[in-house]
């Protein structure tokens, strides 16, 4: 499984993020508390915009650690892009109150306009 962890990310590097998800989902299946191997297969399926299956393992790491900010970050970036963004709001502001990363503070103010314009769904 090592040997595929490792091609995996050499996978992302090279821009090919439907094939690192398929090297990093039988692992997350053997390995469902490896959650450095969960977070890199969100990172694969948000990458290849398999938003769906990105904002599912992503809502079992932010449950599994409520501190996790980037993967409150990157839930919420995922729900932007669905379009869904009253869901991605409160993560992205708790990502932004835990750390102080520009990116965090940008995708806050992005999605606060957004829901202003009266243009969020849910």
């Amino acid at each position: 499984m090592l040997e595929q962890y490792r091609q995996a990310l050499l996978f992302m590097e090279m821009g090919h993020p439907g094939d690192a998800a398929r090297l990093l989902a039988p692992i997350v299946t053997a390995e469902p508390g490896n959650a450095e191997a969960r977070l890199r297969l969100a990172l694969a399926y948000y990458a290849s915009a398999q938003l769906n299956r990105a904002q599912a393992e992503l809502r079992v790491l932010v449950e599994r650690d409520p501190t996790d900010h980037y993967s409150h970050h990157l839930l919420g970036r995922t729900l932007e892009r669905l379009n869904r963004p009253t869901e991605a709001l409160p993560h992205l502001r708790l990502a932004a109150a835990m750390a102080q990363v520009p990116d965090y503070s940008s995708a806050v103010d992005r999605v606060a306009a957004t829901l202003s314009r009266g243009r969020g769904r849910r």
